[in-house]
């Protein structure tokens, strides 16, 4: 007699249970022996250690005092959590670094999380280079620019800003009241009349000798003592020569004088709050909730509030505030200098440690501390508060997110709520500098660091789109079997969206067959009639076009998906094109820089007069020799 169906299920059941639990202790046993293979040789020294995968990529990435009682700890399997135990389970192999001191160990830590973002690590994900505001050094008359990156151009650099936004206000403000340059020397040189700066009072025009270096000189020496927190002096400059001007009955320049007043207080009243007391320090707050953490860091420099910024870390739910700080101001000084002073909300369990590494990378004293009273408390709880804040509105936009997601997925017949959404657009003028454009989107939004562009490389016809979807899509694909067949990285989308209609979808699908991929799902999204946004059709395999309700979230989202797809591509192109702009036939000559291709292009006033040139002229310029001025002549007349 047959058992009945449910005693068989439930056997299934039971037998797929214990399955699953003796694999689970199988692969925790390999890891365990994998530990403890290593730690017979560690010695008592400190360095760094890393736990690889099978596929050899960094699960885990941290630093010790001692790295063979660090270690040993991971074989006491009865003092971890659920977290560490799957790490553990998927260790198949470690690597180590033996340091100097636990201080090297600390730095190389914070670099290797940066670089190799392992799993089971708290990963800094969204930073990013602050700007600078830069008054450069390398002319008679310096300018003020805004600038990102390496500061390897002489001059001075204040910052960092919260926002690009902050540090055009500033220099706006800066053009007002002290009148410095914003050009760039190439157009300082060529300029034979005042720009519209001049007219409206933001510049001197010393391109054209209406003030002196001198001059100038105290110009840029006032905008030095603003930034660098001298800012009373400036004023008290300012408001004595407007009463003098005012006593001299010179009301028009009295009146220049007050604007220029009035442009400082500008910058001052973009301050949140008072921040006296202290001349520079960064207040970086923790709050957590939910199993999430917001990071709030405020900026102050010059006794100024330059701005303040929300970070996002992904991390373990069990991290404590302390633990997240810890491991976040490693990270976000890997690659910035830290200022003289730190203040904390939450003081890490190695702080000393913290603010020695720190002080090793700034090559002076940085002090790392957690204020009880004052001002500095009062600038850690106002950062508290905002951190509270900014978590608060990213949960709700989240659940939000989650829900349209979920709509989308009933919307395309999609598996379930898609984790990675990649959108495609092409952008070129009469076909010239084509470029296909990928952007990337998800439950946290767009994911900028994951955009792509692609210089269209095949032999395609002008304003062929269809052609440069295919190589677009080609390379993509091809590119993703390659670096990651078995979908480990995550880096394989839920879902394609096109910018187009039947056609592009028609030319996505040939190329995924010829690849071999049949999953990926792929929907052609075209305006309506009049290209009227609003009436868009959607285009999918199988399946008639069809269109969705004019009020509907999920179109307004897809919408909101397309468009930065295009302003994307368009921005790429935009960029491509500016850059072939300035591009000359003098860009060709091996051995010819920047400065002997201005020097050349001043002389004879074009790319094709210095082709037409012969040796003797090219000798007459600055910086040519014969010997280069032949090989110019010879580059324009390769027979004689």
């Amino acid at each position: 007699m047959s058992p009945p169906a449910e005693s068989v299920t439930a056997v299934d059941d039971e037998r797929s249970e214990g399955d699953a639990a003796n694999r689970v202790k199988r692969d925790l046993n390999r890891g365990l022996a994998v530990i403890q293979g290593h730690v017979k040789t560690l010695p008592a020294s400190p360095g760094v250690y890393r736990m690889l995968n099978d596929a050899g990529d960094a699960l885990y990435v941290g630093k010790a005092k001692n790295l063979k009682h660090r270690v040993t700890s991971y074989t006491q399997l009865g003092r971890h959590p659920a977290r560490l135990m799957r790490m553990i389970a998927e260790t198949a192999s470690m690597e180590f670094v033996v340091t100097a001191s636990e201080v090297e160990a600390l730095l190389l830590e914070a670099n290797l999380i940066k670089r190799l973002k392992p799993r089971y690590n708290l990963l800094l994900r969204d930073d990013k280079t602050f700007p600078h505001i830069l008054i450069a050094s390398d002319h008679p008359f310096p300018q003020v620019i805004k600038h990102r990156g390496a500061q390897k151009r002489p001059g001075s650099y204040f910052g960092p800003f919260a926002s690009a936004g902050a540090v055009n206000r500033t220099i706006t403000a800066l053009q007002r009241a002290f009148m410095l340059r914003n050009c760039s020397d190439a157009v300082f040189a060529s300029r034979s009349r005042p720009c519209l700066q001049y007219q409206i009072k933001r510049c001197t025009a010393p391109c054209v000798g209406y003030v002196d270096e001198a001059g100038y000189a105290e110009q840029v020496e006032q905008a030095h003592d603003f930034l660098a927190g001298r800012s009373q002096k400036v004023q008290q400059h300012f408001a004595d020569a407007m009463v003098d001007a005012a006593d001299r009955l010179d009301f028009e320049g009295a009146a220049r004088y007050r604007d220029r007043i009035r442009a400082l207080a500008s910058v001052q009243s973009h301050q949140d709050i008072n921040v006296e007391g202290f001349d520079e320090a960064d207040a970086i707050a923790c709050y957590r909730t939910g199993g999430q953490a917001c990071v709030q860091v405020y900026f102050v420099r010059a006794g100024r509030n330059y701005g303040t910024r929300a970070y996002f870390p992904s991390h373990d739910k069990g991290l404590e505030p302390d633990e997240i700080l810890a491991a976040f101001v490693g990270q976000f000084y890997d690659d910035k200098p830290p200022p003289k002073l730190i203040l904390l909300s939450h003081a890490p369990a190695e702080q000393a440690l913290l603010a020695d590494a720190l002080s090793v990378r700034a090559d002076r004293k940085v002090t790392v501390t957690t204020p009880q009273r004052g001002a500095k408390k009062r600038l850690i709880d106002h950062a508290m508060t905002n951190a509270r804040e900014a978590l608060a509105r990213r949960l709700a936009e989240s659940a939000s997110q989650q829900k349209l997601l979920a709509r989308m997925a009933e919307t395309f017949d999609l598996d379930g709520p898609p984790s990675r959404i990649e959108v495609y657009d092409n952008s070129h003028t009469g076909g010239t500098n084509p470029i296909g454009a990928m952007v990337v989107a998800g439950p946290e939004g767009f994911q900028k660091n994951a955009y792509r562009k692609f210089t269209i490389k095949g032999d395609v016809a002008p304003g062929d789109d269809y052609a440069m979807m295919r190589e677009v899509l080609s390379r993509r694909f091809a590119r993703a079997l390659k670096e990651d067949p078995d979908r480990a990285a995550q880096s394989w989308p839920d879902l394609v969206l096109i910018d187009g209609g039947q056609g592009q979808l028609t030319v996505a699908m040939e190329v995924l067959d010829d690849l071999g991929i049949s999953d990926v799902p792929v929907v052609s999204i075209a305006k309506g009639p009049d290209r009227n946004a609003g009436r868009e059709r959607f285009f999918m395999p199988d399946r008639k076009a069809f269109d969705l309700p004019a009020k509907d979230p999920v179109l307004y989202y897809l919408q909101r998906l397309r468009d930065e797809a295009h302003r994307f591509a368009i921005g790429t192109h935009r960029a491509k094109r500016a850059k072939q702009i300035g591009r000359s036939v003098i860009d060709d000559i091996p051995g010819i820089g920047p400065r002997r291709k201005k020097a050349l292009l001043m002389h004879f006033g074009s790319g094709k007069a210095v082709g037409r040139a012969s040796v003797t002229d090219l000798e007459a310029v600055e910086g040519i020799s014969s010997a280069v001025a032949k090989k110019i002549y010879d580059h324009f007349n390769p027979h004689g």
